[in-house]
C-alpha cells in the first residue's frame, strides 16, 4: 500500500517514486515523523471556529498550538477549503462517521483545519453537523500551513493560497504519522479509515 508516512524534507515537489505501479510524489515539507509541530510552527496560533458575535466577545482571540497539542493524542487533518467538493462530501464525513473508533483508540481530539476564517469554518461545521465530533479551526492567513511546508497554490481553482490535503497523528506535539495526498483533489491517504490503521 502506498503509505505516505513522511520523511520527505530532502525531496523536491517534482521528484517521485513508483511502488507496485503506484506513483508517489514527494513534497518539500518542513515536517516529518518525529517533528515537534509546536516548535516547527512557533509563534503560530489557530482560530477556533465560532460565529462573529463569539469572535467579538472573545476579543478575536486565537489558540496557541501548545494548547491544542500539549499532553494530548490528536488526529488533525487539513484540507483545501470549506464548502469545496471532496472536503464536504468525503473528507470531513470520514472523520465524523468514525469518531467512536478514534475515541476507542484514546484520541483526545480530532481536528479539522483549513485556510479559511473561523466564521466560515463555523458555518460549514454546522452545515455538516460535525461540531460535536470534530474541532474546527481556521488558519486565516495560511501561516500554520506555510510553517509546515503544507501550503498549496490553488489559484487555478479560484481558491488562491490554500493547503495540501493531509492528515497526521500527533502525540504531545510530536508527529507520529503524516499523510499527504499527491493532489488536493485526491482522497486516498488522508481519510479517517487510513489513519486509523496507523494509530
Amino acid at each position: 500500500m502506498a503509505s505516505t508516512i513522511l520523511k520527505r524534507t530532502s525531496f523536491s515537489s517534482s521528484s517521485g517514486l513508483r511502488i507496485g505501479g503506484v506513483s508517489l510524489r514527494y513534497f518539500a515539507t518542513k515536517v516529518e515523523a518525529g517533528t515537534d509541530i509546536v516548535a516547527t510552527a512557533h509563534n503560530v496560533s489557530l482560530q477556533k471556529a465560532r460565529n462573529w458575535d463569539e469572535g467579538v466577545s472573545s476579543n478575536f482571540s486565537t489558540t496557541p498550538l501548545k494548547d491544542i497539542f500539549k499532553d494530548k493524542r490528536v488526529v488533525i487533518f487539513g484540507l483545501p477549503g470549506a464548502y469545496t467538493g471532496v472536503c464536504s462530501q468525503q473528507h470531513v464525513p470520514s472523520y465524523k462517521n468514525n469518531i467512536d473508533k478514534f475515541r476507542a483508540e484514546k484520541v483526545d481530539s480530532v481536528i479539522c483545519v483549513a485556510v479559511n476564517d473561523p466564521y466560515v469554518m463555523n458555518a460549514w461545521a454546522e452545515k455538516l453537523q460535525a461540531k460535536d465530533a470534530i474541532e474546527f479551526y481556521g488558519d486565516f492567513d495560511g501561516s500554520f500551513h506555510k510553517s509546515l511546508g503544507l501550503e498549496k497554490d490553488l489559484s487555478a481553482a479560484l481558491l488562491g493560497p490554500r493547503s495540501q490535503r493531509w492528515s497526521a497523528f500527533v502525540i504531545d506535539g510530536k508527529v507520529k504519522v503524516l499523510n499527504v495526498e499527491e493532489n488536493p483533489s485526491d482522497f486516498k491517504v488522508s481519510g479517517a479509515e487510513f489513519i486509523l490503521k496507523q494509530i
